[in-house]
């Protein structure tokens, strides 16, 4: 464990079932983050979940005792807008399907929401979806626009009695419609961490990637380099964790557990 975390300076923490359970904060984690420090490691929470904007997450991470900053929430919303800078510099006006925060977020980062002459269609986890916005995006996306997913998630997870249909379900029917598939964004695709790499100056075989599920978090880290710890503090168990191919670097019973091998890396 300790080898492995060796030359990490950058840990990326999954939130839900990572850093909490629901809207409860887990025993260990004020100390884990408190061992980040100590450790020299520093860290950003990390989460596909557009439905938000990065100034909720901080609201409610330090509504928990977390006393997070913006700077260290990146969301999958945050990897779009770092693709639309660097891929498509040109455009300015997008149709968006997503909530009035996700639209907040980008208007605040200079994006035009636009359904009558939009440059690009980009979607999101929107909650607040309508049939006109969607029939209007996909003619758009019909027309050839640039398409973006902020991340591929089919549906986010609930412990109430519902399907919360999420970004990749929307993008199922807009590719149904259209016959065409979008640029996607968020875990497991590695541009979420290489967002990451290149706003701390680090490279992606410097982070560790800590999460609670084997198809996003560690599959994240697995294609973008850098080094996988699973947690069974949330979803996946340790049977599952070693059938997986390949099996994550580290697997601990959760961040407490973690933090305990970055100050011993540090010493070694």
């Amino acid at each position: 464990m300790i080898r492995a975390l060796a030359g990490v300076r950058h840990a990326v923490l999954d939130l839900d079932g990572t850093v909490y359970k629901g809207s409860t904060l887990f025993p260990w984690t004020l100390g884990f983050l408190e061992q980040l420090g100590q450790a020299g490691v520093g860290h950003t929470f990390l989460t596909n979940n557009t439905s938000h904007s990065r100034d909720d997450y901080v609201a409610r991470l330090r509504g928990m005792g977390i006393p997070a900053s913006a700077d260290e929430i990146y969301t999958a919303a945050d990897a779009t807008i770092d693709y639309l800078r660097r891929e498509l510099p040109d455009i300015a006006r997008i149709a968006l399907l997503g909530t009035p925060s996700l639209a907040e977020q980008f208007g605040q980062e200079g994006y035009h929401i636009d359904f009558e002459s939009p440059q690009a269609v980009v979607v999101g986890f929107d909650t607040t979806l309508g049939y006109a916005r969607l029939c209007r995006a996909a003619w758009w996306i019909s027309q050839g626009l640039p398409y973006i997913a902020t991340h591929p998630d089919l549906v986010c997870p609930t412990d109430e009695p519902t399907v919360l249909v999420d970004c990749g379900a929307i993008c199922a029917a807009l590719n149904a419609a259209t016959g065409r598939t979008p640029v996607v964004l968020g875990k497991p695709e590695p541009r979420i961490l290489e967002g990451i790499a290149r706003k701390h100056g680090i490279r992606t075989d410097a982070i560790a990637m800590v999460g609670d599920r084997l198809y996003t978090d560690v599959m994240l880290a697995h294609r973008a380099g850098a080094v996988s710890v699973l947690v069974l503090s949330g979803e996946a168990t340790r049977e599952e964790a070693e059938a997986f191919e390949p099996p994550p670097d580290l697997i601990v019973a959760h961040v407490g557990e973690l933090g305990d091998a970055f100050l011993s890396a540090m010493q070694t």
